[in-house]
């Protein structure tokens, strides 16, 4: 075949093809059959060797044994890949879960400073309007008592208007 008679020996790990030594040797293996190869399947005329139907039959249950024993490695192969993917996506799952913590838990921080806020804003605009009142009630007063002739006239109206909106405004 292609392979040389002597052993080859690789150092490990292989960091080429990402096999270890046993799984190279394994595949290995698998071309260094004794079996001839044949180049066409099923011409008459081959320089193929004729088999006894008994030697047939072996020779078909060792390529079955072989291809079996492929298949379960691919298999095994597969089932590796799928575990460590599923490992892979435990740990982004697990990361994902603890931002969404973190972000509910701002959000909520978030939400009552929001309220603080607003039940503060409320109690400004309170102060706020009880301010306006009370300087409308002040500029009334101030106005009643500028009044020229001490009679009820419209000024004193004015201001008792004045006095009368600010106080229950």
């Amino acid at each position: 075949m292609f392979l040389a008679e002597e052993d080859v020996q690789f150092q490990l790990p292989v960091h080429e093809t990402d096999f270890s030594y046993e799984e190279l040797q394994e595949l290995l293996s698998f071309f260094e059959s004794e079996e001839p190869v044949s180049s066409n399947s099923g011409s008459e005329g081959s320089s193929r060797a004729v088999y006894s139907p008994d030697e047939r039959k072996q020779r078909r249950k060792v390529s079955n044994r072989e291809s079996a024993k492929r298949s379960r490695w691919r298999k095994k192969r597969h089932l590796e890949n799928l575990t460590d993917q599923v490992n892979q996506l435990n740990v982004e799952n697990r990361q994902l879960k603890n931002r969404l913590s973190l972000v509910i838990n701002q959000y909520h921080v978030v939400w009552l400073e929001n309220e603080r806020l607003r039940s503060e804003s409320e109690a400004l605009w309170a102060k706020l309007s009880d301010l306006y009142r009370t300087s409308a009630a002040m500029q009334c007063n101030q106005e009643i008592l500028v009044g020229k002739d001490g009679g009820f006239d419209n000024s004193h109206l004015l201001a008792l208007a004045c006095f009368l909106l600010a106080s229950y405004g």
